[in-house]
This record gives structure tokens, sequence and C-alpha cells, in this order.
């Protein structure tokens, strides 16, 4: 069944513009939680723009439901996030100038450091490991060789060509790397630039999806309608897909 992960990095962004502690992304948190997100994501990045160590701690004694610790394979990351204990981690490439993650994970450089370093450590805790990846087939089958329980499927692509009105291309791709991807027995993620606007065709069309991660258009939205209310109707839209 499909259903929402809500990011709420974008609510630490607006607290530290003024670094007075609000609003609270904790509390952006319980609000999403309580109308209708899964679970909620957060990225704790090396430069810690946006959320802090604190959040982190406060997010795991808040989240009822799926916590999604999204970072890059650091020594740092992976030690916070073994303390942490989250549901899951998902692993992105992390640029210090990048405003946002822009790509999916480069496993033809990665794979060794993630098969001898990183994927050992989590074995045996619990944690799920995704992988934040292109949909690409071959990306799910090194993947899925590196012993990784999930995959996250890169959808900026997909955003990007809706806009223009040329997306069919990105929808096949993003469906063949699910078709794979299932079929390899992990499961099926799903984020990056997912708005109300291209939803219904990326439901309609990628089989297989478990948790669906958005933050900045839910955030954006929610500047003009309400938190509350964007997230309602993003998890509703998502749940009448799955009926």
């Amino acid at each position: 069944m499909s259903a929402l992960l809500v990011n709420i990095d974008h609510i630490a962004t607006l607290r530290n513009a003024r670094g007075e502690g609000v609003p609270d992304p904790a509390e952006g948190a319980r609000i999403c939680e309580s109308n209708g997100a899964r679970g909620i994501v957060f990225h704790l990045r090396e430069d810690r723009r946006h959320i802090k160590d604190a959040d982190v701690w406060k997010l795991k004694k808040i989240v009822t439901g799926v916590l999604d610790f999204e970072m890059a394979a650091t020594d740092e990351m992976i030690g916070l996030s073994l303390e942490v204990n989250p549901d899951l981690v998902t692993l992105v490439p992390e640029k210090r100038m990048e405003l946002t993650t822009e790509g999916g994970l480069n496993l033809a450089v990665a794979s060794n450091d993630l098969r001898n370093r990183v994927v050992p450590q989590y074995k045996g805790t619990g944690i799920i490991i995704s992988l934040f990846v292109d949909p690409e087939v071959h990306d799910m089958e090194q993947s899925a060789n590196l012993g990784v329980e999930a995959v996250e499927l890169h959808t900026g692509t997909y955003a990007h060509a809706f806009i223009k009105g040329e997306y069919q291309h990105e929808l096949d791709r993003l469906a063949a790397a699910a078709e794979r991807a299932h079929a390899l027995g992990m499961l099926v993620n799903a984020g990056h630039g997912l708005n109300f606007s291209n939803m219904p065709a990326f439901l309609e069309h990628v089989p297989h999806l478990n948790d669906i991660s958005i933050g900045h258009a839910l955030m954006c939205d929610a500047l003009f309608e309400g938190l509350p209310t964007v997230v309602r109707r993003m998890a509703d839209l998502i749940e009448r897909h799955n009926i």
C-alpha cells in the first residue's frame, strides 16, 4: 500500500532564518502524522543547514509512524543513525554547495564502499537501508546485489519533464525500474519534485509504490492553505490510488 511520508526539512529552514526556535519541525511532524502521513523524512546534512542534531532526537521521540533518516554515508552520519535507530536510513549523494539533492547515487563509483563499509554496519539492527537512485534498471540490480532492502526512485527528472509536457519517457523509466526492484524483492519508495500536479500521472503509471516522500511542494502549498489541509489532501490522493 502506497503512503505519504512528509519531509519536514523546510520547516527547519524557516525556523533557522530567524533562529528563534519557531516554527518547530517536531510540531510540524506531529501535524503531518495527525493528518494522514504514514511518517516523516528528515535530511541531516553535514553543514546542518536546516535540520539540527537536537531536531533529530525530538523527532525520534515524537514520530509514531515511519521515521526516515536521509543522509550521506559518512562515518559521522552512520554513527548517529545507529544511535537514533530510525525505521530506515535513505542514503543520498550530498554536495556541499547544492541547494537540494540533485540526483541518485552513482553506484558505479559507490558500490564497493557501500558493500564493504556501510551496509555491514546496519546488519542485524532492524534498520532498513534504502538507496536514493535514478530510475535505471541496472541501478536496481546493483542495489539488490548490495543487499539493501529498499530503493527510493529519484523522481526529479520526471518532475522537470512534466513541466515541459514531455514526460512519458520518464514515467516509463520509473515504471521499469519499479518493476525490476519489486521483482528483486526490494521495497519501492520514491521522491523528489512530486506535487499535486504531477502526482496523479505518477501514481497511475508507476507500480509497487511503498513510501512516497514529499517536502518542498507541500510546504509551499501550506503557506497559503495550511499544513493540515495540504497533508490531508495529498494523503487522500495517494489513498484513493490504493483502492
